[in-house]
């Protein structure tokens, strides 16, 4: 669990609550945000089934005592809370700074509504323009994955952690790739998902019902799609 979440973080958790109702299934996102809101969630005893998109969510959720299921148990998802590390005018994100970017697009698919939260630095003009775009990529593909990816113009990297390839929860490469703007997101997110290899990217188009932003005066703004 994380301890001494930022004082914006903490109250964006807190605000989000409004949207979980006793007996829904929720589910439970990955990063500082959705810690905060997971953290909220267990202190405030509201019944609810939780689906985590990662083994870090899982096991808060499990200490926070918060009941949890699976897709098969729940395959109805009445809201999605989670994260992201982009979010555009149009709501569009990028996700997988993390690393649960495919596990986080499959709840978020399955969800009949998308909560995504995030603070005021999160929000940019253009997605890409934090310099990295995460794809998760499948080992034995990675050669050809790398090569396809740098051909389309971006600058991929097998991600590290602790001076070895990170692994995802799905056993997979996660690649960082560097990017400049992305100018028709769309169109780079089906392009990298027709590399053979490739599993999922971390651009999620057009999912988001709805975007909480922590300003750093104190407010919360809700921003919904136009």
């Amino acid at each position: 669990m994380e301890q001494n979440e930022p004082d914006h973080l903490a109250a964006l958790g807190h605000y989000a609550l409004r949207f979980a109702k006793p007996g829904d299934v929720v589910g439970l996102g990955t990063g500082r945000a959705a810690t905060a809101f997971i953290n909220a969630l267990g202190a405030s005893l509201i019944q609810v089934r939780g689906i985590p998109t990662s083994r870090a969510s899982e096991e808060l959720g499990r200490s926070l005592g918060i009941e949890l299921a699976s897709l098969a148990d729940a395959p109805k998802i009445d809201t999605d809370f989670d994260g992201a590390d982009e979010v555009d005018p149009r709501l569009n994100l990028i996700k997988g700074y993390g690393g649960a970017l495919v596990r986080e697009k499959i709840v978020a698919a399955a969800s009949r509504r998308f909560i995504v939260l995030v603070g005021e630095e999160k929000l940019v003009k253009r997605l890409g323009a934090r310099g990295s775009l995460p794809v998760e990529v499948v080992p034995f593909a990675l050669p050809l994955a790398t090569r396809r990816v740098a051909a389309l113009g971006l600058k991929p990297k097998v991600r590290q952690k602790d001076g070895a390839d990170f692994i995802s929860d799905n056993g997979n490469l996660i690649l960082d790739c560097g990017v400049k703007e992305i100018r028709n997101p769309a169109r780079l997110d089906r392009e990298l998902r027709e590399i053979p290899g490739v599993v999922g990217t971390g651009l999620f188009i057009g999912m988001a019902s709805m975007v909480l932003v922590a300003r750093n005066n104190g407010k919360i703004d809700v921003l919904r799609p136009h």
